[in-house]
């Protein structure tokens, strides 16, 4: 898999005019090479994919990550570079791009001290974006990301459902968010070992649970907290975060209440809500584009009184957001093999409700990843 997208990126790369390109950001690194887990910059240690158009990739990463690295990157050559030792990475980056032409990076991907580094030694007219390529590369979904996808689907099920057990008056938000990380945990465990050989994958989901109750649910990421739910309260439990399987991300929220719905005005907000993404999911199909899926939804919104709304949904992959953007101005003509989170949402001074899930687009409209009833009857718990 990752051989097969590496050799694609590269003949994409002699297309043009880049010489080599940086490869910085995580799930970019992922995505060509099938390395993962190593350090991030948060500890100061970069790592750099280097991808030349005609030449071995390299990837340069600390040396405290080599047993890593050597386990699971597909490239031809690994530099480990050890903390304060000589220039550190600097010496081979410096080899592989002076002097070479154009220079391919990912622009707000790479850290600050690469990017500094590089433009020291590459002259602004020779560096460029190698972004919309591998943006390209990444929307349509092989059939084994579609496979992530579906298994994806599962772990978010699972921890929807135990969410929904979880959920009760009297009881602290924190108390759901353990609830479905355990959920989401025993789901993964139990498709990676039935689907996958690579046993050091983990398993556990991570990521606060974004949850928000009574007067809190107007926060949209309010992280579950010590807060004692109430009967007759609306609860929000979202797993854009925490969907996360095999690396491979999706979106999936509800918004619920405890027993009953104290305030019967929050009825009329959630069924607009309901009816703006029904009327998404409606137009959401092949060959239209990413902002008609958005303007349909929006008119929902609108036409009941409510405020120009946010996007309708993102696609997603191995990054939380990727292209398209089901929003306003984005033009880009929907097709199958790509996997979009889908949302109605409506929010107003002391409430917002919000549903959203997560689709494949097929060749004829498109299959559901998520699963959980909006009916007032199953939403309130």
């Amino acid at each position: 898999m990752f051989e097969k997208r590496m050799k694609e990126f590269r003949e994409n790369l002699l297309k043009t005019d880049i010489k080599v390109a940086l490869i910085t950001d995580e799930d970019s690194v992922y995505y060509l090479s099938g390395y993962y887990d190593y350090l991030h910059m948060e500890f100061g240690r970069p790592t750099v994919l280097a991808v030349p158009a005609d030449g071995d990739t390299l990837l340069i990463t600390p040396a405290i990550d080599l047993n890593t690295a050597t386990e699971h990157a597909k490239v031809d050559r690994i530099l480990a570079w050890n903390d304060g030792m000589g220039s550190e990475w600097r010496t081979e980056l410096s080899s592989i791009v002076n002097g070479v032409g154009k220079v391919g990076i990912e622009f707000g991907h790479m850290p600050q001290l690469v990017r500094s580094y590089v433009d020291e030694l590459v002259g602004q007219k020779d560096i460029t974006t190698v972004t919309p390529i591998l943006s390209k590369m990444r929307m349509i979904k092989s059939e084994q990301e579609l496979q992530l996808a579906r298994h994806a689907g599962q772990v978010a099920n699972a921890m929807m459902k135990a969410g929904c057990g979880a959920i009760a008056a009297n009881i602290p938000e924190f108390e759901v968010a353990i609830a479905t990380s355990e959920a989401g945990t025993r789901k993964a465990a139990e498709l990676l070992s039935a689907y996958y050989d690579d046993q050091d994958m983990s398993p556990n989901t991570h990521f606060l649970q974004i949850m928000a109750s009574g007067d809190k649910i107007t926060q949209t990421h309010h992280r579950a907290s010590t807060r004692i739910m109430k009967y007759g309260e609306p609860v929000f439990l979202c797993f854009c975060g925490m969907t996360n399987f095999h690396r491979f991300k999706l979106g999936f929220d509800r918004t619920f209440w405890i027993g009953e719905v104290g305030d019967k005005s929050q009825l009329a907000v959630y069924e607009v809500a309901v009816a703006s993404q029904k009327a998404a999911l409606e137009v959401l199909r092949p060959g239209v584009t990413a902002e008609s899926v958005h303007a349909e939804y929006a008119e929902v919104i609108q036409s009941a009184g409510y405020e120009f709304p946010f996007r309708c949904g993102r696609a997603t992959g191995f990054s939380f957001l990727e292209g398209p953007e089901l929003v306003s101005g984005d033009k880009t003509i929907l097709r199958p093999g790509m996997v979009l989170a889908v949302d109605g949402s409506v929010s107003v001074e002391s409430f917002r409700a919000q549903v959203g899930d997560s689709f494949i687009v097929t060749e004829d409209g498109f299959e559901t990843l998520t699963h959980h009833s909006k009916a007032l009857e199953d939403i309130i718990l």
